[in-house]
């Protein structure tokens, strides 16, 4: 009996000692991979991509390694997926892409890395807005700077049929930030006079706000 016993406990001890010395599979190093694109090295994530953890693999929200990177702006992360080849526009279930998300937020060194590296400038999010869009509302003079450069459309027209210049003015503080903003649209043609869906003009809308510095750039331009 005492042998018997003996034999069982070190089936289980050999069972459990195999499991830990097994190679990691598939699905573990594509967690694992998530977790370092999110708070990891670039050496950590490059050591998993040689292990063969799936740069393009998807979460429950359908967002890839790049895109966990670009949410928590984790650059070095997001360099080493992307020189391993990953995606800059493969988005999520709610449209956001890397390219996309670094742009509405912001991270303008993923931001650059993702225009180095074939982000569709066409591409849009839920709202059917360009990256420009939500960087010029959220007041990323730097970013609009940037895809502005990079060739974004500035007159583009989103879901609720405001463009650009018209977020900056309805959803902006008409502080420095946004009126630089606003500056550099209209040096780039924006066009001054594309009202919203209510026809209510970018000129409007400043003079609403009582926004006189933004007013005073429209009426250089020729806004009506």
């Amino acid at each position: 009996m005492l042998w018997k016993r003996l034999s069982i406990h070190l089936g289980v001890a050999a069972t459990l000692l195999a499991s830990l010395s097994a190679p990691v599979n598939g699905a573990s190093l594509d967690g694992q991979l998530r977790a370092a694109a999110e708070r990891g090295t670039a050496a950590d994530v490059r050591t998993l991509i040689g292990q063969g953890a799936d740069i393009e693999a998807r979460d429950a929200a359908g967002a890839t390694p790049l895109l966990a990177a670009t949410h928590r702006n984790n650059v070095e992360a997001a360099r080493a997926l992307i020189d391993a080849g990953a995606d800059v526009n493969a988005k999520d279930r709610i449209n956001d892409s890397p390219y996309l998300y670094a742009g509405a937020r912001g991270h303008d060194e993923i931001l650059r890395m993702t225009l180095a590296h074939g982000a569709d400038l066409k591409s849009t999010n839920r709202y059917g807005g360009t990256a420009l869009i939500p960087a010029a509302e959220r007041g990323h003079v730097e970013t609009v700077r940037m895809l502005i450069k990079a060739g974004v459309d500035v007159n583009h027209v989103n879901n609720l049929h405001w463009t650009a210049l018209l977020e900056a003015i309805i959803l902006g503080t008409g502080g420095a930030r946004h009126t630089d903003i606003v500056r550099l649209l209209v040096d780039a043609h924006a066009d001054v006079n594309l009202a919203d869906g209510n026809g209510v003009t970018p000129l409007r809308h400043a003079r609403q706000r009582g926004f006189t510095a933004i007013e005073r750039i429209l009426l250089q331009a020729g806004a009506r």
